[in-house]
């Protein structure tokens, strides 16, 4: 039964999840309509290919395309636009990924590694999709590990020209996103060798087919063939027999070549090169972890209309079955899901944010800034990626066989997401990344503290001043000191006891982490020895880490609710998930004596309480995602809601 308490505003949550980029949501949602880019189930390959770029050039002819891009070549300016504008392309996750392919990474790589020459010359072409392009990072003996990328890109002074080479099989471009079929020109990132010396990796701009589309003669391309998922988009292998491109290819913001082959830098070290290279494309995993977001507030869309009208068994004594979502275990298999994706909308929209302001200078980030900028968006695409693969294979089987119907989308969904889990990096890899950040930041702290700092923060006191906060810090820091302390008798929905339990989860995990890789290096032990014998501790920092910051974003956006019926609603589902996020990692809590038994059995009762105080608000909570009908698609999505408006007329 409904709390008179709860009511939701649906517009004015709608406008609350919406966000900064409200208007390019519902640009979007107007113009991403009609037969053209209705969901089809059962294309061959071929014939999804056509209708994907079919899609593309319709969407070309809007002022979608322009968002990412600087006013000065046909753009707008509106870097968290282009972003908002990827995530909402969910009527086809192969849309979506070509879209991010030509405007994001073909097209950001232009904008972000190149200088003035490229950006006149190229910029308009590929925003009006007169340039279909590729980004071809990726080869097949190397992924996340790019800093080691075979191709090689010679200088050859006398001809003022770069040759681009692939020197075996494993040096070949691998799964390169319009390569297959429509991709015109890539953007190579190959060693660059100069004078005998070999600065590092570049990126360079290399023509692979002619006018007419056709491959050119010193350029071997492959398609991929068919994937589990996303066969819209034409992934193919690319090799490059000694292909020639003038000087004036590489993308020289980091790293420039003279006529007379001299190497330049504004950036001396190689390592720091490079991973400011690197940091420059971030938008990326940013727009993957986003894109991941909706496809689970879809797949949740359909399963829970469909489990709120689904019958299944008598209620004893009543002669009626029972509706599926009244059930508290499909509860526990849908409500905890939703919840984790309303709190990573708004860390999402926190990090958009963040890349937007620093990208169109309006809050320029010093080198530490941009390091958390960077951790963040790799470790939210992580837990973003592997919550739509664990979340969407639930409303799978939370929906029985109709959920294994093409028709339904839930199969194509989770085939579509399965690999954003290992794209623009593997999850596990970010998760290091992330941990290896929280070290450098613990490091940096420890040798600028007197011995007096170094206890307190040994003490959990200085922590809060080591890692960057959310922008509503104050908020939190209120909620923290006020928060009661570690007993039985703190109330488990008090906020500044779930933000401090968090916090102090994440410090010790953090602090231990660090005393132990100390200890075991300090008899002269091999570093990758050691690094690799606390993997598992690693992971588990960066996890907790962004668990903390996840948990900060969704208090965050709770506070910005203008509505108090439905910010008193966010409020017991933010509950939910952290009470959830403590419940799955209880054991820690447990061994580390954050919880005692009686306390951890409290916070699965809590969990259980929440999921059936939210179950009659669970279909409109999905709603307020303002996903079309026509992007959903699913009949039992449909028809569950079209039986839903049917009882609620009836009940006036």
């Amino acid at each position: 039964m409904a709390d008179p308490q709860f009511q939701i505003n649906g517009p004015v949550l709608r406008e609350l999840l919406d966000g900064r980029w409200g208007r390019v949501r519902r640009l979007v949602r107007e113009q991403v309509r009609g037969d053209l880019f209705a969901p089809v189930a059962g294309l061959g390959t071929a014939e999804h290919r056509e209708r994907v770029m079919e899609q593309l050039r319709a969407i070309a002819a809007t002022e979608i395309p322009t968002y990412g891009f600087p006013s000065a070549y046909g753009g707008a300016d509106d870097v968290g636009g282009s972003v908002a504008a990827f995530e909402m392309l969910v009527s086809d996750l192969s849309l979506m990924v070509k879209v991010g392919v030509q405007w994001g990474l073909f097209g950001g790589a232009i904008q972000a590694l190149g200088t003035e020459q490229h950006h006149a010359v190229y910029l308009p072409r590929v925003i009006s999709l007169d340039l279909p392009g590729c980004f071809a990072m990726t080869e097949t003996g190397h992924g996340s590990d790019v800093q080691r990328l075979r191709t090689t890109a010679e200088y050859d002074p006398a001809t003022e020209e770069f040759v681009v080479h692939t020197p075996d099989e494993a040096a070949r471009k691998d799964y390169i996103g319009n390569a297959a079929r429509d991709g015109r020109m890539a953007v190579v990132f190959a060693q660059l060798i100069t004078e005998g010396s070999n600065h590092g990796v570049h990126a360079l701009l290399v023509p692979i087919r002619d006018s007419e589309g056709r491959p050119l003669s010193d350029v071997g391309i492959e398609d991929c063939g068919p994937k589990a998922g996303l066969n819209g988009v034409d992934n193919g292998r690319i090799w490059f027999d000694r292909v020639r491109v003038p000087r004036t290819a590489l993308l020289n913001r980091y790293g420039d070549v003279a006529p007379d082959g001299t190497y330049t830098s504004p950036i001396d070290n190689p390592n720091r090169r490079f991973f400011t290279m690197l940091g420059t494309l971030v938008r990326g995993r940013i727009s993957v972890a986003g894109g991941a977001g909706t496809a689970t507030a879809a797949a949740l869309a359909i399963a829970l209309r469909y489990a709120d009208t689904r019958r299944q068994f008598d209620r004893p004594g009543t002669g009626e079955e029972v509706v599926l979502l009244d059930y508290l275990a499909h509860q526990r298999r849908l409500l905890p899901a939703l919840a984790r994706t309303y709190a990573l909308r708004f860390a999402q929209e926190e990090l958009v944010s963040t890349l937007h302001d620093s990208q169109t200078g309006a809050v320029p980030l010093n080198e530490r800034a941009q390091r958390e900028l960077e951790s963040r968006a790799a470790g939210l695409k992580a837990v973003s990626t592997w919550h739509a693969t664990a979340a969407i294979q639930t409303c799978r089987e939370a929906c029985g066989g109709a959920g294994y119907l093409s028709e339904n989308r839930l199969p194509q969904l989770k085939a579509d997401t399965d690999v954003f889990t290992t794209f623009e990096g593997d999850n596990t890899v970010l998760l290091q990344l992330v941990a290896k950040g929280l070290l450098t930041d613990y490091r940096d702290a420890f040798s600028d503290l007197d011995p007096l700092g170094m206890a307190r923060f040994a003490a959990g006191q200085f922590f809060g001043a080591v890692i960057e906060r959310t922008a509503a810090r104050s908020l939190i820091d209120r909620l923290v000191s006020a928060a009661p302390g570690r007993g039985d008798d703190a109330d488990l929905r008090d906020r500044g006891w779930q933000l401090k339990l968090l916090e102090d989860r994440e410090e010790h995990i953090i602090d231990g982490l660090a005393r132990r890789l100390r200890r075991a290096g300090s008899d002269g032990a091999d570093a990758f020895d050691v690094f690799n014998g606390a993997q598992d501790h690693v992971l588990h920092a960066g996890r907790a880490h962004i668990d903390r910051i996840v948990l900060e974003a969704f208090v965050a956006g709770i506070d910005r609710c203008t509505d108090t019926g439905t910010r008193a609603l966010l409020d017991r589902l933010c509950d939910l998930y952290v009470l959830s996020i403590i419940e799955e990692d209880r054991a820690w809590f447990l061994e580390h004596e954050r919880l005692t038994a009686p306390r951890a059995k409290a916070v699965t009762e809590a969990v259980n309480t929440l999921c059936r105080e939210l179950r009659p608000y669970a279909v409109a909570l999905t709603d307020a995602f303002g996903l079309p009908d026509e992007w959903l698609a699913a009949p039992i999505a449909l028809g569950a809601e079209a039986a839903r408006q049917e009882v609620q007329q009836a009940d006036r």
